[in-house]
């Protein structure tokens, strides 16, 4: 729970899209998919910079993500990992970018954000991460699938394609409906609400991923959301077997300190990313001495 002090839905919700009947669903898996896709991302900042420049220091910094997949085939009963990539960059705020020869030798292209805060930094390698989760989901969605993505969705088009958001930052609901989801039991969701945004209307509800001892009314839940282009039918049937299929898959706290939100597969995934973009220290190194050889050479470099 992150909720500001005034946690207030930005967009028209309506709660009765799918029944006036506000109670507890229980899940469904009939007519689920074979396989159930799960896609994250992990990032990390390898190094601060800071470039020289006759107006002032220039923050920067060196940064990495990776991106992929975990493919759960229900029927065959395994996984594997899909669509593993790592990307890794130089940003440079204020429109300023890292010498040619530093970029070359760390094999990088330089990368800007116009304004001068070092916030904006992380929030564009974000933005960056989030895209590439995003191309991954769309390129892995095919028969037989349904797509679990981290966080909330930004396709528009009616595909198999689910949010699933972690965090919860507003209160989209009234009491009442609250009420109903502290109710909830564990493979029980919420009936279906619409938060209907001007440029990506969708489909939301809540669902229980565990029932855990000695927490809040909330504890242990996640928000899902698809595009309301989906159509109501197809959003009910999703809704159905996200609550059916996701506790099943819930971490638990001896495992991950971020169970239940943090599922089996995705914990796996975030292990494999960190493996495959290796030792941070590495990358320091190889920064620190393409940033010597510029300062031998005589020229200006991030210090």
């Amino acid at each position: 729970m992150e909720m500001p002090e005034q946690a207030a839905p930005a967009s028209p919700v309506d709660p009765l899209v799918e029944t006036g009947d506000w109670n507890p669903i229980a899940g469904s898996d009939r007519d689920a998919p074979s396989e159930v896709v799960f896609v994250d991302g992990v990032r990390r900042i390898e190094a601060r910079l800071t470039l020289d420049h006759p107006d002032g220091p220039v923050p920067g910094l060196m940064a990495a993500f990776g991106v992929g997949a975990v493919g759960w085939n229900r029927v065959a009963g395994r996984s594997r990992f899909e669509g593993i990539a790592v990307h890794r960059m130089l940003v440079m705020a204020g429109g300023h970018t890292v010498g040619p020869a530093i970029a070359t030798a760390l094999r990088l292209v330089p990368e800007s954000v116009p304004g001068d805060d070092p916030s904006e930094l992380v929030s564009y390698v974000q933005r960056r991460m989030r895209d590439a989760e995003a191309g991954l989901a769309s390129r892995l969605i095919g028969a037989g699938r349904i797509i679990v993505a981290d966080g909330p969705i930004s396709e528009i088009r009616p595909r198999p394609l689910v949010g699933f958001i972690k965090t919860h930052q507003v209160m989209y609901l009234g009491a009442a409906e609250r009420e109903v989801i502290g109710s909830l039991r564990a493979g029980h969701r919420t009936p279906l609400f619409l938060i209907n945004t001007k440029f990506l209307p969708r489909y939301s509800w809540y669902l229980r991923l565990a029932d855990l001892p000695h927490g809040h009314s909330w504890t242990g839940f996640a928000r899902c959301e698809v595009a309301a282009s989906q159509g109501l039918d197809a959003a009910v049937d999703m809704a159905g077997w996200t609550a059916a299929l996701l506790p099943g898959l819930a971490s638990e706290r001896h495992i991950d300190p971020r169970a239940p939100q943090n599922l089996v597969p995705i914990g796996a995934l975030e292990r494999e990313l960190r493996r495959n973009m290796g030792d941070s220290a590495l990358t320091v190194r190889a920064l620190r001495a393409a940033v010597r050889t510029r300062q031998s050479a005589g020229a200006g470099s991030p210090a």
